[in-house]
């Protein structure tokens, strides 16, 4: 078990950032690839970034490409979704996952399939 524990979600103006942290105990992020999605109202879950294991690769979805950034605090233990110049589509409900410890296949965000371990997720709401 690698139970996932985000935060950092918030209202914020188009333009603004935001941090959102995921906190993996029992488990250690650099160990698996980790990958975060979000869900809008409405609207099907939808992967946003993934980082390989050991902190490698990153892969973006195209809408965000350029504005968001994935890392790694082995440190802490914990998994970031740095988002910068926000936009009212970027409104979601957004999701930390851990990749099931067989996957190696490490070439994009990924299916949600290949995410054995899911957080509760965090709010995050962009005005215009």
């Amino acid at each position: 078990q690698v139970p996932l524990v985000e935060s950092g979600g918030g209202s914020v103006q188009a333009g603004g950032s935001l941090r959102l942290s995921c906190a993996a105990s029992g488990g250690t992020v650099s160990s698996r690839g980790m990958g975060w999605f979000r869900q809008a109202p409405g609207k099907e879950r939808e992967g946003v970034a993934a980082i390989c294991r050991g902190g490698g690769n990153t892969y973006f979805a195209d809408s965000v490409k350029g504005r968001f950034t994935i890392f790694l605090d082995n440190a802490k233990n914990t998994a970031y979704l740095q988002m910068n110049s926000l936009k009212p589509e970027d409104t979601a409900m957004y999701f930390c996952a851990a990749k099931y410890d067989f996957v190696r296949r490490c070439d994009s965000v990924g299916a949600e399939y290949e995410y054995a371990y899911w957080g509760q997720g965090t709010q995050v709401t962009v005005s215009s």
